[in-house]
């Protein structure tokens, strides 16, 4: 058994990445359902600097509720430890990764010791490492909610209407904004497994990376406005989202979709006239999925692409990194 005591990043006060806090902490116990996983790598996602920033991004109705300290994370992958006695899935040295209890902020992965519920986790694929898998969890899982199967029945936050992924296949032409980003490429080339036409959205320095993945058309968003130069679309997945998202509804045909992975303002009287569909959803952990995810990425059907790392004590560093934008991939906290 591990000691009883470990490292981890918490904060006390929201704010920037100053506020995060390497500090010595407990040990968790497995609770039942649960299995205690050794971390080797912990993803970065935007969630984690809203819960670091007090959710200000987030409306009020939206924002779930927490109590500081609390140590930020969702993703990880690392070694199963410890097993709680009514788990049958998982044994001691089992490699594993996940997405843990979102949509709440109580993952708590940016730590050397997790205790993380067995639903939430899948055997690591074995022909990628830590750092790559801790990078999947949850960008993949929103692609694949957003793209292939919702997988759960809970309502978004921030729609009435229940979301419903666009069949894919030969005859679907589809485009993705923010595509070198983590949602983004994860998309792509999920759109692709399923035989889609996907055009890539992103800058420049991007092109070369997003083509390799499987782009059939790229749109530099410094020199083109997508929304003038893409028409006739069956799909539009914004992982920008915001404000802006609805610039992309006259790109599709009627009877096309726009799927905003951030929730923007949207007009129904607009997507009527239009003729088209306006549909997001909030993504959930799902073991089950991530273990189809994990059959993709064992295959080398899907690829995760790396950022940058930074050790677990310089997630300011990390944070900081996000704030610049223009990421590639995934950001990641390596651990051991």
């Amino acid at each position: 058994m591990p000691t009883q005591t470990m490292r981890a990043v918490r904060l006390h006060e929201h704010g920037g990445p100053e506020v995060l806090r390497y500090e010595e902490v407990p040990v968790p116990e497995p609770a039942p359902g649960e299995v205690l996983v050794r971390v080797h790598a912990a993803g970065i996602n935007p969630p984690d600097w809203y819960v670091r920033d007090g959710m200000t991004d987030l409306p009020p109705e939206t924002r779930p509720r927490f109590e500081l300290p609390v140590t930020p994370g969702t993703d990880l992958s690392g070694v199963v430890e410890a097993v709680a006695a009514d788990v049958d899935g998982f044994r001691v040295g089992d490699e594993v990764f996940g997405l843990l209890r979102f949509p709440s902020f109580d993952g708590s992965t940016y730590a050397e010791y997790v205790a993380a519920p067995a639903a939430d986790l899948a055997l690591k694929p074995s022909r990628i490492d830590h750092v790559r898998a801790a990078g999947v969890p949850m960008a993949a899982l929103t692609a694949w909610q957003f793209l292939i199967e919702l997988g759960h029945d809970h309502p978004s936050p921030f729609q009435e209407a229940r979301h419903r992924p666009v069949p894919l296949d030969a005859g679907t032409k589809v485009l993705i904004n923010g595509a070198a980003g983590g949602v983004g490429h994860f998309a792509l080339q999920l759109a692709k497994w399923k035989g889609a036409h996907v055009t890539a959205v992103a800058s420049g320095g991007h092109e070369a990376f997003l083509r390799e993945l499987g782009a059939d058309a790229f749109i530099d968003y410094t020199k083109t406005r997508p929304e003038d130069a893409a028409h006739d679309l069956d799909l539009v997945l914004d992982t920008v989202g915001g404000p802006d998202s609805r610039r992309f509804l006259r790109t599709l045909k009627r009877g096309g979709s726009h799927f905003p992975v951030f929730f923007g303002a949207f007009d129904e009287e607009e997507n009527a006239k239009l003729g088209v569909t306006v549909t997001g959803t909030q993504v959930r952990s799902n073991g089950a999925q991530l273990a189809e995810l994990a059959r993709l990425l064992h295959s080398g059907t899907v690829r995760v692409a790396v950022d940058s790392t930074f050790p677990l004590a310089q997630a300011r560093a990390a944070h900081e990194r996000a704030a610049r934008g223009h990421i590639r991939g995934k950001i990641v906290l390596t651990v051991a």
